[in-house]
C-alpha cells in the first residue's frame, strides 16, 4: 500500500513556504525562551544545574527530551522502516537501559556530586588527574552523540526544502542544504547554551518533549487510521512493501546467518550481543543524562525524574514502532532510501505521505512541517544538553579544578563554560560533515558503547568498591576510552565497506561494528588491575562517600573537598 511515493518526490513552492514558516516559528519560540532564561542565569549553579529548582515532572520531561533525540525519532523509525524487527531492537535496548540508571546511579550520583560526573569520581582520589580524565571522556562521548544529531539535522533540512538529487533551491543542491542544516544547528545550540545555560536548555527541552510527543502521537493515530487501527494489517503491508524476506523476523540486520560462512555468522551474532550491551549499559554513563540528576533539589527528586522519564520514553518508543512500519508500508523502501540512504528521513516522509493521502498537498505540507519541527526541536534540545554537559565539565572539572586548582570564581567558571560551548560546537559541525552517510541511531549506539566503556565501570567502582583508587579510575577511564574509540577506528564503520566513513580504504581488522563486547570488559579489567597495582587507599573517604551517597549529607559541597 504505497500511497504517496510519487507525491513525496516533488514539493511545491507554497508547500515550502508553509513548512519553513512553521519551522522558523518553532526556532523563534525556543530562542525567546533562551533569552528569558539567560536573564535569570547569574551564578555557576544556575548555569551548570539550573539552580536545582526543577520539579521531578519538569526534569522527567527534560530527561525524556534529552533521550528522545534524532536517534529516537529519525534513526529508529528509519531503522524499523528498512529492517523491520531488527530496527526495533534499538527501542528495546534504549528503554531497558533506564533500569540500570534508576537502580544503580540516579540517587547515589545526585547525593554524591555537585555539577558533573567528575565530582563523584574524584571525591576520594587525587583531584587533578581524575577530573582531567573525566573531562576528556565527557567530551569524546558528547562529540560522538553530537554527530548523530547533526547528521539528522542535515538530512531533515534537505527534506524540508524538498531538494532531490539534481535539483536546487535558493542556489543549494541537496548536499549543500545538508551542510547548511548542520551549520545552523551548530549555531543555534551554541546560542542556547551560551545565553541560557542549564535553565534555558531545560525549558527548551520541556517544550520540545511536549511538541515531540504531540507530533508523534498525531502521526501515529493518522497512520493507524488509514488501516482502521489494525496494527496487524499495517505490519503485513510493511512486510510486503519492503520487498525483503524475514522483514518481521530477527536476523535481517543483526545476527545475520551467512550460508557457508560460519565465522562471519558468529561475528554477526556477537555484534548483536555487543550492541545490546552498549545500549543497556551506556545510558548510565552518558554525561548529558548524568548531569540532569543535579537539576532537582534532592535524590528523591532524581528518582522520581527517572520514573517520569521512563514512562514518557516507553510510550514514545511504542509509537516509533507504528511510524517505522507505517513508513515502510506507505512511503516505500525505494522512496525512503532515495531521500536518505540510511533511512533518517522516514518519519517526516511518512508525515507528508499520510497528509497528502488524507487531504492533499497542503495538508501534507503542514503535517510535514509539524513533524519536522518536532524532529528539529528534538535535535536542538539534545545537542544543547550535550554541549552544556561538555562545557560544564571543561569549565568545572578541567579549568577550575585542574588549571586553577579550585580558585576560580563562579563568574569566571561560567565565562569559560560559554567559550567551551563554542569550541565543542565547531568541532561537532566539522566532524558531522564527514559522517552524513551513517544512520543516526547507529552513531548513537557508538556513543553508548564509549560511555559504557569509559564511564560506567569507573563510576560504579568508585561508588561501591572500598579499595578503588586514583590509578584504578585513570586506568578504567582511559582504558575504556582508548579501546572503544580504537576498535571503532579499525572496524567496518570507518573503512572496508561502501557505507564506511572512508569507503575507498580498508584497514578494518576488528570485525564488530560496535565495540562494547570487548571494550567494556577491557575497561573493567584495567580499572581492577590499576587499583591492585597501586598502594593508594583512603577507607575513611570511602566511608564518607557512602554516607553522602545514601543520605545526601554535604552534597552541595561535595566538589569542594
Amino acid at each position: 500500500m504505497i500511497l504517496a511515493q510519487e507525491a513525496t518526490e516533488t514539493v511545491s513552492d507554497s508547500s515550502r513556504i508553509v513548512t519553513l514558516g512553521l519551522f522558523l516559528l518553532m526556532i523563534a519560540a525556543t530562542l525567546g525562551v533562551t533569552v528569558w532564561a539567560g536573564r535569570n542565569t547569574r551564578s555557576a549553579t544556575d548555569f551548570h544545574s539550573g539552580g536545582r529548582g526543577f520539579s521531578p515532572l519538569q526534569n522527567g520531561l527534560a530527561i525524556g527530551s534529552d533521550y528522545m533525540s534524532a536517534a529516537s525519532f529519525l534513526g529508529i523509525a528509519g531503522m524499523i522502516s528498512l529492517f523491520g524487527y531488527d530496527g526495533f531492537l534499538y527501542s528495546i535496548g534504549f528503554l531497558v537501559a533506564w533500569l540500570v540508571a534508576l537502580l544503580l546511579v540516579a540517587e547515589l550520583l545526585r547525593n554524591s556530586g555537585r555539577y558533573t560526573m567528575g565530582d563523584v569520581l574524584s571525591y576520594r582520589m587525587r583531584q587533578r588527574p581524575v577530573r582531567t580524565a573525566a573531562s576528556v571522556s565527557t567530551i569524546v562521548v558528547s562529540i560522538f552523540y553530537l554527530l548523530a544529531q547533526m547528521v539528522g539535522a542535515g538530512a531533515l533540512i534537505a527534506l524540508l526544502l524538498g531538494i532531490q538529487p539534481g535539483q536546487t533551491f535558493l542556489g543549494m543542491d541537496a548536499a549543500t542544504a545538508k551542510i547548511v542544516g548542520i551549520v545552523v544547528v551548530g549555531l543555534l545550540m551554541t546560542i542556547y547554551v551560551t545565553f541560557g545555560g542549564m535553565k534555558g536548555t531545560t525549558w527548551v527541552q520541556i517544550i520540545k518533549a511536549v511538541i515531540l510527543m504531540s507530533g508523534a502521537a498525531l502521526l501515529t493515530l493518522l497512520t493507524l487510521s488509514l488501516y482502521g487501527f489494525n496494527l496487524g494489517a499495517l505490519m503485513s503491508d510493511a512486510a510486503a512493501a519492503s520487498g525483503q524476506e524475514g522483514f518481521l523476523e530477527p536476523g535481517l540486520r543483526y545476527g545475520v546467518e551467512v550460508e557457508g560462512d560460519p565465522v562471519q555468522t558468529m561475528w554477526n551474532k556477537l555484534d548483536l550481543i555487543s550492541l545490546g550491551m552498549a545500549l543497556v549499559l551506556g545510558t548510565a554513563g552518558l554525561p548529558h543524562i548524568l548531569i540532569r540528576f543535579y537539576t532537582v533539589p534532592d535524590s528523591q527528586g532524581a528518582r522520581k525524574s527517572v520514573n517520569w522519564g521512563i514512562g514518557l520514553i516507553g510510550t514514545f518508543y511504542l509509537m516509533t514502532l507504528v511510524l517505522g512500519f507505517g513508513a515502510a508500508a506507505i512511503v516505500g523502501h525505494e522512496a525512503i532510501t532515495a531521500q536518505n540512504a540510511a533511512g533518517n528521513t522516514a518519519a517526516p516522509q511518512l508525515a507528508r505521505a499520510v497528509g497528502e493521502t488524507i487531504g492533499g498537498d497542503m495538508v501534507g505540507s503542514v503535517l510535514l512541517a509539524l513533524i519536522s519541527a518536532a524532529a528539529f526541536a528534538a535535535i536542538l534540545s539534545t545537542v544543547a544538553g550535550l554541549v552544556i554537559a561538555s562545557s560544564s565539565s571543561i569549565a568545572h572539572d578541567f579549568y577550575n579544578s585542574v588549571l586553577r586548582k579550585g580558585r576560580a570564581t563562579g563568574s569566571e567558571e561560567v565565562r569559560v563554560a560559554r567559550l567551551s560551548a563554542l569550541g565543542v560546537g565547531v568541532v561537532a559541525v566539522v566532524l558531522a560533515v564527514f559522517a552524513q552517510s551513517l544512520n543516526v541511531a547507529f552513531l548513537v549506539a557508538l556513543a553508548f558503547a564509549i560511555a559504557a566503556s569509559a564511564n560506567l565501570p569507573t563510576l560504579l567502582l568508585s561508588l561501591f568498591w572500598k579499595r578503588f583508587n586514583t590509578s584504578g579510575a585513570l586506568w578504567g577511564i582511559y582504558g575504556g576510552l582508548i579501546s572503544a574509540v580504537g576498535l571503532v577506528f579499525f572496524s567496518p564503520v570507518v573503512s572496508g565497506s561502501e557505507t564506511a566513513l572512508i569507503p575507498n580504504a580498508d584497514f578494518a581488522w576488528f570485525p564488530l561494528p560496535n565495540p562494547a563486547l570487548v571494550s567494556v570488559p577491557i575497561s573493567l579489567l584495567c580499572a581492577i588491575v590499576g587499583t591492585l597495582t597501586s598502594k593508594e587507599r583512603d577507607f575513611d573517604k570511602f566511608a564518607m562517600l557512602q554516607v553522602r551517597a545514601l543520605t545526601g549529607a554535604g552534597a552541595e559541597k561535595a566538589a569542594d573537598h
